[in-house]
């Protein structure tokens, strides 16, 4: 009976503690979410599927230095095997720190990236290394043509191509040989086997060049930049500022002259492809199984698709239009080029018919709708063809979700895999019999876990638990999701309160927005250090409110492609609209509404304070786009054409044109050395200012690029934006 008396008594101990520890808040700050990083969680580092589709590899620590690790996708029991042990990672008695690899086809041989240099925001430069898992030798690719980017194993795994200084080069491992696939590249002038500025940053990718299944050809892209004006960027590092210049073409001015050649990889003889007329070429991709390519051509207004199909076997390389996709706006283009096995079909997510659904493409032009329904398919994930069964996620649920899902590829039997709802983003294993699922939603941090094709859970592989408890700990209030009325139909938007949230008092705003095409701020997922910055505000007192206006993603075309040859008039009316509505709140106070962006939502929050300058008090705009003459063509024409001939399209939602009607704090902030959003356009904003005789408030951090982060930046920008929020809000 003692006993038993204690064991309550101690219960009840603990369980008061706990109550007591629960009550305890910690202070959260900038620090904590811009220099400690406390609120990113982890992730899975190196994950990727072997060959055989049973096994997968990963990045791990192993006596502090990173090794890869084998392990089968099913048995967790089984401690994995070491692949690559980084103690070992040694070259002229130097260890080496790898931070990216790639295996050879037979997964014998690893090609291992070191001392990355970030150039842009996808590509970069690297000193790339040659490892034998079996003799455990290790040799640098090519120290004479170093340092090298987009290394990559031809099919056979017995030759490597590479790009340095703009040209191509392929090394026969079998003698150590290098040959010089092309010799004309010259920074500024000519590309080969790799992108310039605009397309890397628009079409979003960096290796322009493909090796043909029986790894004897080299298809690639030659950009002549010659009458691409220049941009020129300094650099303040030393005692005289260094001058950076590269080519930048604005909208309506001249691009890079692209063409395509396919060559014999063992003496860089070929040709040039005749691909009629076009602008763009944003992809090019050889068959799996056949010496033949497919090459996808853009006219400048990008609404005109077209797929060529080269056979390369044939000395005369013809090349033939298969299949054309044409819109009133715009098309869009994606990475789904697979090919299946029958040579005769490769698949293509396509917005046709209103909304974006994948379709299968026969090389005779004909087409077979496989997804169907009033919603957007996200992203096509691949296809098992054994089982002749398509993956993909799509935003059935709603714009502001992302559900897996499998369906037949005659478009029978579609199945929902994902369990959660929310955010979910699958990346499956060779032969499509496994995937790594990534799933949060806005209030829970990512969840990394292991299952079969059909959903079955073998794993959890990271599920952040211990940043709940710091969430917790740290007082979040729930992000809550709600619709407004824009100036013409719902919005999805999301709200978060203050702690201990009073109806009767009245709180001030704060919205954070975005609002440009292919684009969603109001997403059901964990949003790391934005998320906790809001939180900071939350607890500030601030009522903090995002909206996704018309033109954002997920809604259909018709919604998307609203604000074609518009950019800023139908977002701007709708956020004027959304913020007239929350002021009628009677927990709001409607004398104190501000709003915050970067990039296009700097944009748009520039336009809030001069079109809208009675409803909003205060406006943050960071790396702001002023003036669509000032940015890249190829997103800019995409949706408004060329400023020759829209030139009212691009003048009067231009908030250098509306600078007179500022009237509340207005706060513009940009990176001297933004490669993409150039300051430029901040200077032009400020000149428009003065000349107006608005005051305003500025800051530049010297060098930095369009994300403005490295070192302290981030804590101090945000610190600042913080003390500008509470001081005039």
């Amino acid at each position: 009976m003692k006993t038993v008396v204690s064991l309550v008594f101690i219960t009840f101990i603990i369980s008061f503690v706990n109550s007591q520890e629960e009550n305890i808040q910690k202070e959260l700050t900038v620090e904590k979410i811009w220099k400690e990083y406390l609120f990113y969680g982890s992730g899975v580092d190196g994950f990727r599927s072997m060959k055989d589709g049973k096994h997968f590899t990963q990045i791990r620590l192993i006596d502090g230095k990173k090794s890869i690790m084998k392990y089968p996708f099913e048995n967790e029991d089984i401690d994995g095997e070491l692949i690559l042990d980084g103690k070992k990672l040694t070259y002229e008695g130097e260890n080496l720190k790898f931070d990216g690899y790639e295996f050879n086809e037979t997964e014998d041989k690893l090609l291992i990236t070191t001392n990355r240099i970030k150039r842009y925001r996808r590509s970069f430069f690297a000193e790339y290394y040659l490892y034998d898992l079996k003799t455990e030798k290790l040799q640098p690719l090519d120290e004479v043509h170093s340092p090298q980017t987009l290394a990559s194993y031809s099919p056979d795994g017995s030759k490597v191509a590479y790009i340095h200084k703009n040209n191509i080069y392929v090394k026969d491992l079998s003698n150590g040989k290098v040959k010089a696939i092309t010799t004309d590249g010259e920074i500024n002038k000519i590309i080969n086997g790799t992108t310039d500025w605009v397309y890397e940053e628009e079409f979003a990718y960096t290796k322009a060049y493909d090796w043909s299944p029986d790894s004897e050809y080299i298809a690639y892209m030659k950009f002549n930049e010659n009458k691409v004006k220049d941009f020129t960027m300094t650099y303040f590092y030393e005692l005289y500022p260094d001058q950076y210049t590269f080519k930048y073409p604005k909208a309506g001015e001249d691009n890079s002259k692209v063409c395509l050649h396919v060559v014999k990889a063992k003496n860089g003889k070929g040709k040039e492809i005749d691909l009629g007329e076009y602008e763009y070429i944003p992809r090019i991709k050889f068959s799996n199984t056949e010496n033949k390519l497919m090459a996808l051509t853009l006219n400048r207004h990008q609404n005109h698709l077209k797929y060529h199909w080269i056979d390369v076997t044939d000395k005369n390389m013809p090349s033939s239009v298969i299949y054309e996709e044409k819109d009133r706006a715009y098309v869009e283009i994606d990475d789904n080029l697979l090919f299946l096995k029958d040579g005769k079909h490769f698949m293509r997510t396509s917005e046709k018919d209103g909304y974006n659904h994948i379709y299968k493409i026969n090389i005779d032009g004909s087409s077979e709708q496989i997804t169907d329904g009033t919603w957007d398919v996200v992203e096509f994930k691949g296809i098992d063809e054994e089982q002749k069964i398509i993956y993909y996620t799509s935003a059935e649920e709603g714009p502001q979700y992302k559900a897996l899902y499998s369906i037949k590829l005659d478009g029978s039997d579609k199945k929902k895999i994902s369990s959660s709802k929310g955010t979910n983003d699958a990346s499956f294993s060779d032969g499509m019999k496994y995937f790594v699922n990534s799933w949060s939603n806005a209030n829970t941090p990512t969840t990394y876990s292991l299952h079969k094709a059909d959903g079955t859970l073998l794993e959890v592989l990271e599920d952040n638990e211990y940043l709940q408890i710091i969430m917790k700990e740290h007082n979040f209030q729930p992000k809550e999701f709600m619709t407004f009325d824009g100036a013409e139909g719902e919005l999805n938007g999301w709200i978060i309160k203050p702690p201990h949230f009073d109806s009767t008092q009245q709180y001030p705003v704060y919205f954070n927005v975005y609002c440009g095409p292919g684009s969603n701020m109001v997403s059901d997922s964990y949003g790391s250090g934005n998320f906790a910055y809001h939180q900071l505000l939350a607890q500030k007192g601030y009522i903090v409110i995002s909206v996704d206006t018309r033109g954002t993603m997920y809604r259909g075309a018709e919604f998307k492609k609203s604000t074609y040859l518009q950019l800023g008039k139908l977002e701007t009316e709708d956020l004027i609209t959304v913020a007239k509505q929350v002021q009628g709140l009677s927990f709001v106070d409607p004398e104190r509404i501000g709003v915050m962006g970067w990039s296009y939502g700097g944009y748009m929050a520039s336009l809030a304070m001069t079109k809208g300058a009675d409803v909003f008090k205060m406006g943050i705009a960071v790396a702001p786009v002023t003036n669509w003459r000032y940015y890249d063509n190829i997103y800019t024409e995409r949706f408004m054409r060329t400023p020759q001939e829209n030139a009212d399209g691009y003048d009067d939602n231009s908030p250098i044109n509306h600078v007179d009607k500022l009237k509340g704090n207005y706060f513009i902030i940009h990176g001297s050395g933004d490669d993409n959003v150039h300051v430029q356009n901040t200077m032009e904003m400020i000149n428009a200012l003065v000349k107006a005789d608005k005051q305003f408030d500025q800051f530049i951090y010297p060098n930095k690029d369009h994300g403005i982060y490295g070192g302290n930046t981030r804590n101090h920008l945000f610190k600042m934006l913080l003390d500008y929020t509470l001081e005039n809000l």
